[in-house]
């Protein structure tokens, strides 16, 4: 099962994570004879139900109102005109998205707005009608009823000949008490006829209404799943809105990171390295000026200060190791996650298999991904050893670490991984985890190569 590993490994629990069988729904009937009493196989019938009046209403609307605006093309009138057809149109995609949403399930995200850049009639009316959405809402209209048509007429006829066959033992002495006829009539003509009458017949018309009625869901639903894929495609945002909302998105991932990532190395400066110079800066002075009275005491301060040189220099290099450690700059990876996975607490097999090095931007992202997932497997997943492999698949950059640790985690929203997943996010690249309760953990990253 994919998960992720942040903070705590060990064994799942609450919501979602009972023991097994503790959450599931014990059911009296058998799937097939329980779907067409199920609340969304109701749901998908009374939408196909409703696709039709609505589909004759947006059909009318649309085709009218196009016709009249195009007839008066020749004349400014027609020019409104189309405007108000296209915005009725948006106007009826939103009820077409509610219904969606309340019968299907389907969320679908409004449209991009109208953009325009002036204020007046004009401008409304120039907006509407260079919008790529209006147009498509438009084309929903007229597609949607020759599609409801269809779909309304397999599903009411599936549906009331599979209940009328299933209850004909009910209701088949209608014929010999009010017609005067032997039954259900199944063929006939001038010379002899057919009629459902003796209970093996009945009961054969029972068991095939029994069929009509188990399939009618699936056939419904086979036909929603259409109209499911109508109105993402045609009511929904265009595939060019939703990339410049998810670059915008990450866009301010990558603001929000590198603020967090200045705020990290002032506090890292203010409260070590600086400090430790200012201390060494007074430990000097007064060395200085006890260096005429008491030499011995000068150079023991000396000697001290020499060693806060040491310490500062070492969080120096920390701070910049952190940043862009050198050795990736001047080696590339493979050196790089070497001296990354000396450091990790437990054994790591490094493997990387690149015949040229990616953008600088991309390298350092993968450097930095493969340093996070290294000091998670150190403080959390109590392995005993670890791996890294890194090699190239065409255009993107593939990374696998994994180990032999506890697995299990429980993923929340604070752990490690979760700002690493959005930093991945912002270059579009993807995060997988695979953590199962036991073990092992194998998280693999993919990055655009970039090169």
């Amino acid at each position: 099962m994919a998960t992720e590993y942040g903070h705590g490994y060990g064994h799942r629990s609450g919501p979602g994570f009972d023991d097994a069988g503790a959450g599931e729904r014990r059911h009296r009937l058998p799937a097939p004879l329980r779907t067409p009493f199920e609340a969304r196989s109701l749901r998908e019938f009374g939408y196909v139900l409703l696709g039709l009046p609505l589909g004759i209403l947006m059909f009318t609307f649309a085709v009218t109102m196009v016709s009249l605006g195009a007839g008066l093309l020749v004349t400014f009138l027609g020019v409104p005109v189309l405007a108000a057809a296209l915005a009725g149109c948006r106007g009826l995609g939103s009820l077409e998205r509610a219904r969606a949403r309340g019968l299907l399930g389907v969320e679908v995200a409004e449209p991009e707005p109208l953009s325009t850049k002036k204020q007046g009639a004009m401008a409304w009316m120039g907006a509407v009608l260079k919008s790529g959405t209006s147009w498509r809402h438009l084309l929903y209209a007229v597609v949607q009823f020759p599609w409801s048509v269809f779909s309304f007429a397999v599903a009411v006829n599936f549906w009331v000949y599979g209940w009328a066959l299933l209850t004909y033992p009910l209701w088949f002495w209608i014929f010999p008490m009010y017609g005067g006829q032997d039954g259900l009539q199944l063929y006939g003509d001038s010379t002899h006829s057919i009629y459902l009458d003796n209970p093996f017949e009945i009961t054969v018309t029972a068991l095939v209404g029994l069929l009509f009625t188990m399939a009618t869901p699936w056939i419904v639903r086979a036909l929603t799943s259409v109209d499911r894929l109508m109105v993402r495609g045609l009511l929904g945002p265009s595939r060019l809105a939703t990339r410049v909302v998810e670059l915008e998105s990450d866009r301010g991932v990558v603001v929000d990171t590198a603020a967090a990532d200045l705020r990290r190395i002032e506090r890292d400066l203010h409260d070590g390295a600086q400090a430790r110079l200012v201390a060494l800066a007074m430990d000097l002075g007064l060395a200085k000026e006890k260096l005429a009275e008491d030499p011995e005491a000068a150079a023991r301060m000396v000697d001290e200060a020499h060693g806060e040189v040491k310490t500062a220099l070492q969080e120096l290099r920390d701070l910049a190791r952190g940043i862009h450690p050198a050795v990736l700059t001047d080696r590339g990876l493979d050196a790089a996650l070497s001296s990354v996975a000396s450091r990790c607490t437990v054994p790591v097999r490094v493997e990387v298999d690149l015949a040229a090095r990616p953008a600088p931007a991309i390298e350092g992202i993968a450097y930095f991904t493969v340093s996070e997932l290294l000091q998670n497997v150190s403080k959390h997943s109590r392995a005993t050893r670890a791996t890294v492999d890194v090699w190239r698949v065409e255009n993107r950059l593939m990374i696998q670490v994994g180990d032999n640790g506890a697995g299990g985690a429980d993923v929340t929203e604070g752990s490690g991984l979760a700002g690493l997943t959005e930093r991945l996010d912002a270059v579009d690249g993807i995060l997988v985890v695979d953590s199962p309760p036991a073990g092992p953990t194998m998280i693999t990253a993919e990055l655009p190569w970039r090169g």
